[in-house]
């Protein structure tokens, strides 16, 4: 059966001995409530009610009959924190929904000296591919590493044709690439909780500028900056047009308090244009 919000809203007021409106229940659902004699009609002119007349019969026949409602009105309802404790327990590993793929991928084109859960940890993925750490919160680097943060993927695969971008406009320090994706707020987190720099590397638009200063620099403050190559006025001014006024409407009135970060933002809007990080890949 599918549970939509509105069904599970409704059977809760029902739980809780409240009357709801016949409409909010789906018609075959109600039918079988109503012959196994779980509901009393109330009608008043031509609106339709159902109130529960056992709650903890009804409460019962919910949780048995129907495996999607097996927690329904638990004040303490059964927590998992893996999809595998689901299915020992219920058979069922999506009862609950659990994030299965916690974490996020790290890449270097140099060993990086780390330690994850106690233990010593190198990263240092062969070309073509990356790692990606899932217990995040035993995973430490050393302070002198400076972390990248790259927002598209292709650049994250792809650190090593960079490389010479990121050595002049970073200099030698030994760096760790890390991306966002899959979404969520595990990378975030873990940079709040470790001294290191943070350097975010995205598209130079008003949208990334966005991203940069909404999900990373307002938590991070001045251990971050965002990445202005050299050359980026130059790349501008080729830059697309159709992304711009795609892009102005919603962040016609972004600033910052960064001056680099302003002037970046004062060129994209004196180009009407910007320019995507990929370009910057050899």
């Amino acid at each position: 059966m599918k549970l939509s919000k509105t069904l599970t809203n409704a059977l809760l007021q029902l739980l809780n001995g409240e009357t709801v409106a016949a409409s909010l229940l789906r018609k075959d659902f109600a039918d079988i409530l109503l012959a196994e004699g779980m509901l009393t009609i109330q009608t008043h002119g031509r609106h339709r009610n159902f109130r529960a007349i056992d709650t903890v019969g009804l409460k019962n026949f919910l949780q048995t009959h129907y495996e999607e409602l097996r927690m329904i009105g638990d004040e303490t309802p059964q927590s998992y924190e893996t999809r595998s404790e689901q299915a020992v327990e219920t058979g069922n590993s999506k009862l609950v929904k659990v994030r299965s793929c916690p974490g996020f991928p790290v890449n270097s084109y140099q060993p990086i000296k780390c330690m994850l859960n106690g233990e010593p940890f190198v990263v240092n993925p062969p070309e073509g591919s990356f790692m990606f750490i899932d217990n995040w919160q035993q995973f430490a680097i050393p302070e002198d590493v400076i972390v990248v943060g790259i927002e598209n993927m292709e650049n994250f695969r792809m650190v090593r044709r960079q490389r010479q971008l990121f050595e002049r406009e970073i200099g030698n320090a030994p760096l760790l690439f890390v991306s966002r994706y899959p979404q969520s707020t595990d990378l975030r987190k873990w940079l709040q909780g470790i001294p290191s720099k943070y350097v975010h590397f995205g598209d130079f638009d008003l949208a990334g500028i966005n991203i940069f200063l909404t999900e990373f620099h307002k938590y991070l403050s001045s251990r971050s900056t965002f990445l202005i190559p050299t050359d980026i006025e130059q790349r501008l001014a080729k830059g697309s047009q159709v992304r711009y006024n795609e892009q102005y409407i919603r962040f016609q009135h972004l600033c910052s308090d960064v001056p680099c970060l302003q002037r970046l933002i004062d060129l994209i809007n004196n180009y009407h244009r910007c320019y995507d990080q990929e370009g910057y890949i050899l």
